[in-house]
């Protein structure tokens, strides 16, 4: 059974403000189920490279796909450990002072070993997953995969046991002498909105399914745990 709270480890103990650690699994897993986009760094020959990607979380996994020719999963799979990295923005902190504008925010940091999901249930499964995590009810509205491209698609999986966040909120912090400045200081707050759906009118005249109509990124839907 996991534990409440992730033991920090050399690579995941916050240096840098470290009052604004948290390792709380609750929290890790709001935040994760929460984003919209997910960073996977690796290094590759001594390279260091970085991958936007789509990210979904089953359990105590975190579940990323790709290509079969996606070259950053082909050295996880042959043992490589990869970052894994999301954050949420939730405003901008203007200050008195240029240098201590800052914005509030929720990040995650994941260090892991990614294995590479074989049986076909659990690939539908986290594929599914994937899609809900973007729209949830869209799956089972939209055409399942078929057997070739479930072929050429590489489902992985990230134990989420080496993880952290780090998460900023409130006023900006002015030294004592400038907080007299008349210079307008506060935070605006920021969040992802959708806007209405555009229709392709490509194929049939479908009218807007009602979980697109009611469609909104906030609140998002929380994958169980």
């Amino acid at each position: 059974m996991p534990t409440h709270s992730f033991t920090p480890t050399e690579k995941t103990r916050l240096r840098r403000n470290p009052r604004r650690a948290v390792y709380d699994r609750e929290l890790i897993y709001e935040v994760l189920d929460e984003a919209m986009l997910c960073h996977l760094g690796l290094s590759i020959d001594g390279t260091p490279c970085v991958l936007p990607t789509i990210h979904t979380r089953i359990g105590d996994e975190l579940f990323l796909h790709g290509s079969t020719k996606n070259r950053m999963f082909k050295h996880i799979a042959d043992g490589a450990e990869a970052c894994l990295s999301v954050t949420i923005l939730d405003g901008l902190v203007l200050a008195r002072s240029g240098l201590h504008h800052s914005m509030n925010y929720r990040s995650v940091v994941i260090f892991a070993k990614g294995r590479i999901v074989e049986g076909v249930e659990e690939k539908q499964a986290a594929l599914k997953a994937l899609v809900e995590q973007i729209v949830p009810e869209r799956w089972e509205d939209a055409r399942p995969p078929s057997p070739n491209e479930l072929k050429a698609t590489t489902v992985m999986a990230f134990p989420i046991e080496e993880a952290s966040a780090k998460v900023r909120s409130g006023p900006p912090i002015d030294d004592p002498e400038d907080e007299k400045l008349p210079v307008w200081a506060g935070v605006v707050p920021v969040k992802l909105c959708s806007q209405p759906p555009v229709t392709d009118h490509a194929g049939l005249d479908v009218p807007l399914p009602d979980y697109l109509a009611n469609y909104n990124l906030l609140p998002r839907v929380t994958l169980p745990a």
